[in-house]
């Protein structure tokens, strides 16, 4: 396990063993069958080549109405419960006592990218936001808090952690592509992506 800083972001490599990692796996299991996986809308109308669901008090969503966190999934029933591992993690890495009301679970496919963006749409922007790695490579890119401008990539593995705090908390981020199957944790292939955070 080491500890890289680039750009204000936090990375822990490999903070989660291949253990922890098959552990958290189980964990998510139930999480997806019932919240299942859905494309968002993006406002103008194009789908996300991410899919994504959610555990906790809220869920990021977006259709024609725009980018905003509702309380449920877009099928009507209530999210299900962030994994205690996950809260774990989070007050371990962050020491906030304030527990996050959202994780953010985004998988990535064979094809799949997520543009350079901020995470904007919460009320309080001093708290971090934590972000885990789970299964084949992505390529990540980081830059300032404008758009445009200069950026730095760096691959993030399985098991990585992410913390976006501080200066980088509004910092534009995403994820070029992936190396699909460069892991064996998902069977299938593919990247999952969760993203801890407090909404309110």
């Amino acid at each position: 396990m080491s500890l890289l800083r680039v750009r204000g972001f936090e990375i822990h490599k490999t903070y989660l063993s291949a253990t922890e990692q098959r552990a958290l796996i189980s964990e998510l299991r139930p999480l997806l069958k019932a919240a299942p996986l859905f494309s968002p809308e993006t406002p103008r109308g194009g789908k996300m080549s991410v899919r994504m669901t959610a555990s906790g008090q809220y869920g990021w969503f977006s259709d024609a109405a725009g980018y905003r966190y509702i309380d449920h999934h877009p099928k009507g029933q209530p999210w299900p419960d962030i994994p205690t591992s996950l809260l774990s993690l989070w007050h371990g890495l962050t020491g906030v006592e304030r527990a996050p009301e959202c994780c953010l679970l985004n998988y990535y496919g064979e094809d799949a990218r997520m543009g350079l963006h901020q995470d904007k749409d919460e009320a309080d922007f001093s708290y971090p936001v934590v972000s885990v790695s789970l299964g084949d490579d992505g390529l990540f890119r980081v830059g300032g808090t404008t758009r445009g401008g200069k950026s730095d990539s760096l691959w993030l593995n399985s098991g990585d952690v992410v913390v976006m705090g501080g200066d980088a908390r509004l910092a534009y981020h995403g994820v070029d592509r992936i190396r699909f199957k460069s892991s064996r944790l998902l069977p299938k292939g593919g990247r999952i992506n969760l993203t801890l955070r407090v909404v309110t």
